[in-house]
């Protein structure tokens, strides 16, 4: 099950905030006038639709069901995430393979590169130092 919206449904929200401008010709005392400031738009993408957008990128990509993202944070060059991705499925599910895949974004959400960082089996839990 994945809460993955469509990509195009992401460019629409995003052509959506950019609209919102002041049309041409409207003065900044009008919008003062009024109580708001809409000259001031932030075209950078909100931290959900980042997410979104990237699974459905890594998706894309690999033909594979980007299941979760386990890390998440903002660069100097946009965004990097961690994705858990379904690369084989088997039965019983405990036995699927996971692969995680480290993404990395410019600051629009778009995906500029991704790598396989670790390949495990979906019931098998991380190996704890120590040996606890």
């Amino acid at each position: 099950m994945s809460n993955t919206k469509n990509t195009a449904d992401t460019q629409a929200s995003r052509n959506a905030r950019t609209s919102r401008r002041r049309p041409k010709g409207g003065s900044p005392t009008d919008d003062q006038n009024e109580g708001r400031d809409d000259t001031v738009t932030d075209d950078r993408p909100k931290p959900m639709e980042v997410l979104r957008q990237a699974r459905a990128q890594l998706a894309e990509l690999t033909g594979m069901t980007a299941e979760s993202v386990s890390s998440f944070s903002q660069t100097e060059n946009g965004w990097s995430l961690e994705v858990e991705v379904l690369e084989l499925e088997r039965v019983p599910d405990t036995m699927s393979l996971m692969g995680s895949y480290e993404v990395e974004l410019d600051p629009e959400g778009q995906l500029t590169g991704y790598r396989r960082v670790r390949r495990y089996e979906r019931g098998r839990a991380d190996a704890r130092p120590g040996g606890r």
